[in-house]
């Protein structure tokens, strides 16, 4: 399924104003993150022309339409509004051409201004479609944020995931999601999690039932969204078993192309997860300060083996 967000929701967000606004423009999809400055449309090049991109009027290409007398200002900007543009935004509050309009009216174009230079508008503009048109995924687990890292805690249905989490709120860290969380690659480095807007901030607990967290522990204990620092996949004790015990194999879990750090904790009765995932939270941030416990006790065992 194709990911899009609606032209709607973009003028709200940014609050944009309504120039001209064809029948059933707030539901026009907007599909690629990319936009476009159309000076060389302006100039009659559409070689490699992406109509799909929102397009952003700014100084230099008012200034140059300006130079233009009416004739030649409709004749340019028709070829522009004849291909099936999303939308023409106009920047720093500039005045809107009769010819512009002239357009928008004959080929149904949305047009919309706002007050923003257009290098600002453009950045956050732009920031704001990367994120509503990354690619998503959807995982069976609970995330939580620990001393300023994002869990992923996975494992199997009953494994004590919500349990932990819950746990890990009345120790004063946060809930993100439980149960489902959509995972959102916002940049070529980074996942973002978040909870399906009708379950957010809920969580649910065997034996009891669902708990409202922001009601119960307040605002404090909720978050909206995290970066996925870290993913602990929690399974029952199987004897045999190896485990890694020192930390020096590295795993990664990959997920939507990224490799993100993993660990594997056994489950058995006696062991306090909720203390063992915030060492694994604190543990995982000293490692990506740049200390390694497991690779400075392994040295210091081989200076003490070579004397």
């Amino acid at each position: 399924m194709d990911i899009s967000v609606k032209l709607g929701t973009i003028i709200a967000e940014h609050n944009l104003e309504i120039i001209y606004a064809p029948d059933g423009y707030e539901d026009i999809p907007i599909t690629v993150a990319e936009v476009n400055r159309p000076s060389l449309q302006i100039a009659g090049f559409f070689d490699y022309f992406d109509s799909n991109r929102i397009q952003i009027l700014g100084k230099v290409e008012h200034t140059y339409l300006e130079k233009l007398d009416s004739e030649e200002r409709l004749k340019r900007l028709e070829q522009l509004f004849v291909y099936p543009i999303p939308a023409l935004i106009i920047t720093r509050d500039m005045d809107v051409f009769p010819e512009i309009l002239e357009c928008a009216k004959k080929y149904s174009r949305p047009v919309l201004r706002t007050p923003m230079a257009s290098s600002r508008f453009m950045s956050g503009l732009i920031l704001a479609l990367n994120v509503s048109l990354a690619p998503m995924t959807t995982m069976h687990g609970v995330l939580v944020e620990v001393y300023g890292e994002g869990i992923l805690l996975i494992g199997e249905s009953g494994v004590g995931k919500s349990e932990t989490a819950i746990e890990l709120v009345k120790r004063g860290h946060r809930l993100v999601a439980d149960d489902a969380v959509e995972i959102k690659r916002v940049s070529s480095k980074t996942l973002v999690g978040s909870s399906p807007e009708i379950i957010r901030h809920f969580i649910e607990l065997r034996g009891i039932g669902i708990v409202d967290v922001k009601r119960i522990f307040g605002m404090g204990a909720v978050k909206d969204t995290e970066n996925i620092d870290l993913i602990i996949n929690l399974e029952p004790w199987q004897s045999g078993k190896h485990y890694d015990r020192l930390g020096l194999d590295t795993q990664s879990t990959e997920v939507l192309g990224l490799k993100i750090p993993s660990l594997t904790i056994p489950i058995k009765p006696g062991r306090n997860l909720a203390i063992i995932v915030e060492v694994a939270a604190m543990n995982h941030r000293q490692r990506r300060m740049g200390h390694n416990a497991a690779e400075e006790l392994n040295n210091r065992l081989l200076e003490q083996m070579s004397e």
